[in-house]
């Protein structure tokens, strides 16, 4: 699913992005300079599929590249620079859409505030993966 989304719908997520980053507190923003937050419409197909995943019907919303700290050793240099990517097009997904709705059992979805509480899940799930936790430990924790 590595289709390029209009601009408008963009601009839409990034603006909704800055918000969130506004309410991080500023040791997740330090964080960041460590491991920078890069954002694209979609990951590769080829990525996709170095994941286990179809390329035609899985989407992805993020992804952590690096060794956690938990892994480090003391020899740590010459390794490529860790990273956090998020994925536009995964998140817009998973929030629901764009639309606000509800659906069979009332649950509410989509929507600019959806859109909003899974950018910063993706983005506190991929900073949980930097600092060794697991998809179990993630999941326990509501970050799945």
């Amino acid at each position: 699913m590595n289709e390029q989304l209009p601009d408008w719908e963009r601009e839409r997520f990034d603006r909704l992005l800055d918000r969130v980053m506004l309410s991080l507190p500023a040791r997740l923003h330090e964080l960041l300079d460590e491991a920078p937050l890069i954002v694209d419409d979609a990951p590769a197909g080829e990525l996709l599929e170095e994941m286990g995943l179809d390329p035609g019907l899985d989407d992805l919303c993020g992804l952590y590249s690096g060794i956690p700290l938990t892994e480090r050793g003391h020899d740590a240099s010459g390794e490529l620079p860790e990273t956090i990517h998020v994925f536009r097009r995964g998140i817009i997904d998973e929030a629901g859409g764009w639309e606000p709705g509800t659906d069979a059992d009332g649950g509410a979805f989509g929507g600019d505030d959806e859109v909003m509480r899974q950018i910063r899940i993706t983005i506190l799930h991929e900073i949980g993966h930097h600092f060794g936790l697991s998809e179990d430990d993630l999941a326990a924790l509501g970050y799945e």
